[in-house]
């Protein structure tokens, strides 16, 4: 019944994600009480390194709103799919990384795509469009 934001990620990500978490938890300070009527989700796509565990300790070091999400790998590309979020799994010298899509989806409160937050919009953007979605229709 809430509007919710959905962010596709890893935890090993080395830039992306931390940015994205980062600027997430200081819109969410600019939103102040209002951030509290909205749900936040980092769902991971690695499903073999990012446990439940591992996914708390990571989010540990953003806004406590964040919540983590993982599963199998078929309901990871499932759920992805719903989304149409894009993510591969490419190897490196040592182990494997993956390229992911950067967007955060906007969902109003009946769970229909309301829009997008794209990597490194301004904040000023970021606030407003999750003020209009917490405002609803």
């Amino acid at each position: 019944g809430r509007p919710f934001a959905v962010f596709f990620g890893f935890t090993f990500c080395p830039d992306v994600c931390p940015t994205t978490l980062l600027e997430l938890t200081d819109v969410l300070a600019q939103l102040g009480p209002d951030a509290d009527r909205m749900r936040y989700l980092f769902i991971s796509v690695d499903s073999e390194r990012d446990t439940p565990e591992h996914l708390k300790l990571y989010l540990s070091n953003f806004d406590s709103r964040i919540v983590g999400l993982t599963g199998t790998a078929s309901q990871i590309a499932a759920v992805a799919k719903g989304y149409r979020a894009f993510y591969e799994k490419v190897p490196t010298k040592d182990g494997f990384t993956y390229n992911h899509s950067a967007l955060t989806y906007l969902m109003d409160s009946k769970g229909k795509f309301a829009g997008t937050i794209t990597y490194q919009e301004s904040a000023a953007v970021q606030v407003a469009k999750l003020r209009r979605l917490i405002a609803g229709p």
